[in-house]
C-alpha cells in the first residue's frame, strides 16, 4: 500500500504541509508506504494543451506526454493506491502550482467519451485539504463550488474523494513584523492551539482510513 500526498504550497513547514505530513501519518501507522512531494522544488509547467494523451492510437494516449520535473512523480502517481492533494487558498482558489500539477494528473486520464469516462485503470481514494486564511462562513457562502467541482473530477477520474479544511488559519509566525491589521494575532494564536490540533487529527484519520481500503 502507498499513499502519496502532494503538497501545493511553498511553505514545506506551516499549515498545508503539516496536515498532509499527519495524514501520511495515520497512513503510516496502518503499514503504508508514505511520500510527501513539495510542487514548489520541481520545475514545470501546466497542461500544454498538445492533446497527445488525446490522440487515437499515439503513444502517450491517457497519459502526459511532457518531459520535465513532474514527470517521474505522475508515474509515482499512477502507481499509488491513494493520494492526497493539498493547498492554501490564494484569491479563492488552490495555488497556482496546484493547479498546475492538477491540469498534467487529471486531464490525460478523462476520455472525451459520450458520456466521460476515465481512462485510469484502478479504483483509489483520494483526499484534498484545503487550508485558507478565511472563516468557514467564505465556504459556505462563496467558495462551495471550489471543493465540490474538485471532488467531482476526482471521483470521476479516481473513484472516490474527500474534502478537508483548516479555516481561519494562524499565518504568520510574528504578526506584530507584518501589515496585518484586519487580523485579531490572539484570536488567531487562540485557533491555532485550540482548533488546528483537532484538523491534525481529521487529517490524522483520513490517512488511517486510506491505508485500510483496497482499491
Amino acid at each position: 500500500m502507498k499513499v502519496i500526498a502532494i503538497n501545493g504550497s511553498p511553505r514545506k513547514e506551516w499549515n498545508t504541509a503539516t496536515l498532509l505530513a499527519k495524514a501520511l501519518e495515520g497512513a503510516a501507522s496502518q503499514g503504508a508506504e508514505t511520500e510527501l512531494i513539495h510542487l514548489y522544488d520541481l520545475d514545470f509547467k501546466g497542461c500544454e494543451s498538445c492533446f497527445a494523451c488525446k490522440t487515437r492510437g499515439g503513444e502517450s494516449y491517457g497519459r502526459c506526454a511532457v518531459e520535465d520535473d513532474l514527470t517521474p512523480i505522475l508515474h509515482r502517481a499512477a502507481e499509488a493506491d491513494a493520494i492526497i492533494l493539498g493547498s492554501p487558498i490564494y484569491f479563492g482558489t488552490v495555488s497556482g502550482e496546484m493547479r498546475s500539477f492538477m491540469e498534467r494528473l487529471m486531464f490525460p486520464y478523462l476520455a472525451y467519451t459520450r458520456p466521460p469516462r476515465s481512462l485510469f485503470p484502478r479504483k483509489i481514494d483520494t483526499g484534498f485539504i484545503y487550508t485558507m486564511n478565511a472563516p468557514e462562513e467564505w465556504v459556505k457562502e462563496h467558495g462551495s463550488h471550489l471543493y465540490i467541482g474538485n471532488e467531482r473530477i476526482l471521483k470521476l477520474l479516481f473513484g472516490a474523494s474527500e474534502s478537508l479544511f483548516g479555516f481561519d488559519t494562524y499565518q504568520f509566525e510574528d504578526y506584530s513584523k507584518v501589515v496585518a491589521d484586519l487580523f485579531d494575532p490572539e484570536k488567531k494564536a487562540k485557533r491555532r492551539e485550540d482548533v488546528f490540533p483537532k484538523d491534525c487529527e481529521k487529517a490524522f484519520k483520513m490517512g488511517a482510513r486510506f491505508a485500510t481500503k483496497r482499491g
